[in-house]
């Protein structure tokens, strides 16, 4: 599945501590079809990739290192709580999960667009959808 970036707005929070992104997508069908027809098979997956790439970089904000575990994973009873269907589409949204601080909106609607909102995440969302690009993250040697 492939899917391209349409638009990309960053903005500091009223507290000029946090940063807001949001990043507008569509996917990219074949010659004989449409982003509508790829929704039908994508939104589910797409939508719990990125929501893996916003727990596996999720850290701990105030009190919540409480709950923190450095080895937890997402469970798809996790997904599935953060999950809704409405008018809108598809939807994943998530504040916080076992001291892990989420702030993430995802929504994939029925015409193949989908928006991805973060915000006190700095710009880790731009680096998530690298990822699912196949690009290669630096690390440190």
């Amino acid at each position: 599945m492939v899917f391209e970036v349409v638009d990309t707005k960053t903005e500091l929070t009223p507290d000029n501590e946090n940063i807001h992104v949001q990043i507008d997508l569509v996917f990219q069908a074949d010659e004989d079809q449409e982003p509508s027809d790829v929704v039908e098979w994508a939104a589910f997956g797409f939508l719990f990739c990125l929501a893996v790439l916003s727990f596996a970089d999720a850290r701990p904000r105030g009190t919540s290192d409480i709950d923190y575990s450095a080895k937890d994973e997402l469970t798809l009873g996790d997904f599935m709580e953060g999950l809704s269907f409405g008018a809108g589409g598809l939807h994943f949204g998530a504040d916080y999960i076992r001291g892990r601080c989420l702030k993430t909106d995802i929504t994939v609607r029925p015409d193949g667009t989908t928006t991805l909102t973060t915000w006190g995440r700095g710009e880790a969302a731009l680096r998530w959808l690298d990822r699912l690009k196949g690009k290669k993250m630096m690390e440190v040697v």
